[in-house]
């Protein structure tokens, strides 16, 4: 039995997701041109690597590095769940390869969650901020472990960088922004830009950016703004990803928001000339 899921979201550094359950599939040797980075749900995939055995359980983080040829196999009959993200290879860089090979397993429960969280955020549309921003911080961590120096990373206040982010994240509430751009805006390194923001206001930039983006929507909506479209001109996908988050935020869905009250006035006519 085979199940699969695979597709390209719009990340930067991100080539390639894929979910798959297999039960007697086995993967002759090969090698891909990207950092393949898995975590396993489900059984315990077997594989060689630069002719050593190797096993990757469900508390450990795998990865394997860019042109190295490896296998994979069930290492038992019920077969294996595995959730995987392919990265381009400048986004770890050549020269950790040796190490990565040396030592692919990587028994961190910190970082396993939080490659878990980047998953969620690739499988929803609308959280590419999220998912860049998690992103930052497993490369900072994968690069700490392939140098065997992981230790707490200190975060270095810094409120004037986290102020002016924020400035920039209320200007383009609706259009939004990649940390690529912030940062290249701001003349940061993305990791401490997530650190620093997180340090001075107590969550990181894409749950604020989400949280003005609800606001934006309640005031639509209450200026008798149809779901759909506000949720489009709040910056969301579509009407599910605002019910989603105003849900989270709000307490009540959009529909139930706007009919709690006195009767919605007109929707403003758009401006002419």
């Amino acid at each position: 039995m085979a199940e699969v899921r695979a597709w390209r979201p719009p990340v930067a550094g991100v080539r390639e997701v894929f979910h798959a359950h297999f039960t007697d599939h086995a993967y002759p040797m090969h090698a891909h041109g990207t950092w393949t980075l898995l975590i396993v749900d489900d059984g315990v995939v077997r594989y060689d690597l630069d002719r050593h055995r190797h096993g990757a359980p469900r508390d450990v983080v795998t990865l394997l590095p860019p042109h190295v040829p490896h296998n994979g196999a069930a290492a038992t009959a019920r077969g294996f769940r595995k959730r995987v993200v392919y990265l381009e290879g400048p986004q770890l860089g050549e020269r950790l390869i040796g190490m990565a090979v040396d030592r692919p397993e990587l028994a961190d429960p910190v970082l396993r969650r939080r490659v878990h969280q980047l998953h969620t955020a690739l499988a929803a549309p609308g959280e590419e901020l999220e998912a860049e921003s998690r992103l930052t911080l497993i490369r900072e961590r994968l690069e700490q472990h392939l140098r065997h120096a992981v230790a707490p990373v200190p975060v270095r206040r810094d409120p004037g960088l986290a102020r002016r982010l924020r400035e920039l994240l209320d200007a383009r509430t609706a259009e939004g922004l990649t940390l690529t751009e912030a940062a290249a805006q701001l003349h940061a390194h993305p990791s401490h830009l997530v650190r620093a923001f997180g340090r001075e206001f107590g969550m990181p930039p894409h749950r604020y950016l989400t949280t003005r983006r609800v606001d934006l929507a309640r005031g639509l909506l209450l200026d008798g703004w149809p779901v759909p479209e506000a949720a489009v001109a709040a910056g969301f996908c579509d009407q599910s990803h605002l019910t989603r988050h105003f849900t989270r935020v709000v307490g009540v869905g959009p529909g139930r928001f706007t009919g709690s009250g006195r009767p919605r006035g007109r929707r403003p006519r758009a401006r002419t000339g």
